[in-house]
């Protein structure tokens, strides 16, 4: 495990293994310093109890304002501690309340469980076509065939992005959520910033049945989302609302694959799938550690006093692997009693886009065991890639044989 004067090191690890890396951090400091290759210092909490207290404890901030301060403070001069434009980050997932409670209450009116429920057909659609292209080509890597597309058409279609622009907007993700150059993520996310602008200007002007134009016009008691905080929110449920479910389409494919007697206990039982969804987001959830948080006073983990003024990193993979929480954790099992893991966070942050994410996948999960008969692994093990990712945890590609 790396180390330095400064703490544990997030390097390649960290990366290549990061269920061992957590392991030993869990058993040894389960709140300990660290430190990145690119500078950053902070904090780094791995076990289950200390993650789900923190994830709702009032004293650890997510305002993305002070966030950039302490992040210039670390930063070398000329370097903004690699933050995405900032037209994109004011949005719920970095606020406080009572901005935060505001700009939820905003998007759970026009975001709602009814909303989700009604794409259920058009879902089962998307699923359907996608699959028939994988029976004719037999071969595919099932990210890019199966787990990328799904999602990514029903949140662009959901929000009004028109067909042509997803492949770009895409794109621009990636560079985002990956440990990209900064000059990457400034050039992408200030061109995302522009795209996003240009596109609630047409909706405000022409709206459409989607739930961009219902968020440009949603109002509670008069009041309304800004022209800046549309193009936040935006960013923000267009990037939540495909990556979250491309990995957890893909680790979950994986994990059976690794498990061929889980595989064959779905198989023979379907009405499990529900349950062995959250199973799947325990076992290898797609977010790895939670976006950045702050201590505003001094906050106790444990044995450790984390001073006011500290970054706080919060690993759900780490906490949901925890044995003191989840009996024989590293075991896959889709008949486990579900419930209690950390993979869409806990608190005021919950994943609003969560019944969202579990529906994707129970339709794709379920409509890929009943279309193909054998799904195998389409290389070596060894030959996967897991994404250059601190926050996000997924495949790069993942080639199987379907038929």
């Amino acid at each position: 495990m790396g180390g330095s004067d400064e703490g544990i090191m997030l390097d390649g690890e960290f990366l290549s293994d990061p269920h061992a890396f957590f392991r030993k951090l869990r058993a040894e400091a389960p709140a300990c310093r660290l430190a990145a290759p690119n500078g950053f210092k902070g904090w780094l909490v791995t076990r289950y109890a200390d993650a789900k207290e923190l994830l709702a404890d009032s004293r650890i901030s997510k305002d993305t304002a002070r966030a950039r301060k302490l992040l210039r403070a670390q930063a070398e001069p000329g370097d903004d501690g690699g933050f995405v434009d900032t037209a994109l980050s004011q949005h719920m997932l970095n606020a406080d309340p009572p901005v935060h409670t505001r700009l939820r209450k905003l998007v759970n009116k026009a975001f709602t469980a009814r909303t989700v429920a009604r794409l259920r057909p058009r879902i089962e659609e998307i699923t359907a076509e996608l699959l028939d292209e994988m029976a004719k080509a037999g071969s595919v890597d099932l990210v890019k065939s199966f787990a990328f597309p799904l999602p990514t058409t029903v949140i662009c279609e959901l929000l009004g992005v028109p067909g042509e622009d997803r492949e770009r907007f895409s794109a621009w993700s990636a560079t985002l959520l990956s440990r990209s150059e900064l000059e990457a993520v400034r050039r992408d996310s200030a061109a995302m910033a522009t795209y996003l602008r240009e596109l609630i200007d047409g909706k405000r002007q022409t709206p459409t049945e989607d739930l961009l134009s219902e968020l440009v016009h949603v109002s509670e008691e008069g009041d309304r989302l800004s022209a800046e905080e549309l193009v936040a929110m935006a960013f923000l449920l267009l990037v939540a609302g495909h990556e979250t479910t491309v990995n957890l389409i893909g680790s979950s494919v994986l994990a059976l694959l690794d498990n061929p007697d889980q595989l064959a206990a779905l198989r023979a039982d379907e009405s499990l799938l529900p349950n062995a969804i959250e199973e799947f987001l325990r076992f290898e959830g797609p977010v790895n550690i939670a976006t950045l948080r702050f201590t505003v006073e001094p906050v106790r983990v444990g044995e450790v006093e984390i001073p006011a003024g500290e970054f706080v990193l919060i690993s759900l993979l780490s906490a949901n692997r925890d044995p003191g929480r989840f009996p024989d954790p590293d075991r896959l099992d889709v008949t486990r009693a579900p419930g209690g893991h950390l993979a869409f966070g806990h608190g005021i942050h919950y994943c609003v886009g969560a019944p969202l994410a579990r529906l994707e996948a129970e339709i794709a999960l379920g409509g890929l065991l009943r279309r193909f008969d054998s799904l195998a692994l389409d290389g070596e093990p060894e030959t996967l890639r897991w994404r250059d990712s601190t926050l996000i945890r997924g495949l790069e590609s993942l080639p199987i044989r379907v038929h």
